[in-house]
């Protein structure tokens, strides 16, 4: 979901984010720390779905994030994946101290381009970076596979909040540069029709000779 409204010398544009990942790899607190600089350490398994708008300065212009926190629990899969729809950006989020978290990327990778409408943002969260002690999933490890799936890749840490504001800002402003390298080559091409009137004919300024014959080939056929 990319909106933009256009006001007296204002441009809003509105990105629909997900946060996607196994319970209780810390999605919420991510989200919580993000938009209110909040972290709840006896936080319980988000119900259903719910989501919070962060503004955000990128080059100047306002830019909404609509950030989606799914349920990681099984018994919700079926509601959330309805939510995907429309996402322009997501985070795919494991804890580093619990290697099937990690080994479930796959799966959740799938299910987001399954249940998207498009090519979707996404970065490989590594969260809880702060477990030092008990970490399960090494740095190279997620670099890999953030690479070989072609996604950004961030470890974070809710608790301390390293990093969490990167990750939603890498983002965000990824997907206002794809948006921008669309608005741009949308001009070029009404530059390059510009010589169309109304009716769909083209204006032909100039002809060569070349192309002069080459159009009475076309109406007459060739008489050789």
């Amino acid at each position: 979901m990319a909106f933009r409204s256009e006001e007296a010398q204002t441009e809003d544009y509105l990105f629909k984010i997900v946060l996607i990942g196994d319970s209780a790899v810390g999605k919420s607190n991510l989200l919580a720390r993000f938009a209110r600089d909040e972290f709840y350490p006896n936080s319980k398994s988000t119900i259903g779905v719910e989501f919070q708008t962060q503004k955000l300065d990128i080059n100047g212009k306002e830019v909404k994030a609509q950030i989606w926190d799914t349920a990681g629990q099984e018994r919700f899969r079926a509601v959330t994946s309805a939510y995907y729809r429309g996402a322009v950006g997501a985070l795919l989020v494991y804890d580093i101290s619990r290697r099937q978290t990690f080994d479930n990327i796959g799966r959740w990778l799938n299910e987001l381009q399954t249940h998207s409408d498009m090519n979707v943002v996404t970065i490989l969260v590594g969260n809880k970076s702060d477990l030092k002690d008990t970490r399960e999933v090494t740095t190279a490890e997620g670099k890999s596979l953030a690479e070989a799936q072609g996604l950004f890749f961030i470890e974070t840490s809710a608790l301390d909040s390293s990093n969490v504001a990167v990750a939603f800002q890498t983002v965000v402003k990824e997907i206002y540069n794809i948006l921008s390298r669309k608005v741009i080559q949308s001009q070029e091409l009404q530059k390059k029709d510009s010589g169309r009137l109304a009716n769909g004919k083209t204006v032909v300024l100039q002809a060569d000779e070349n192309q002069e014959a080459e159009a009475q080939t076309k109406q007459g056929g060739c008489s050789c």
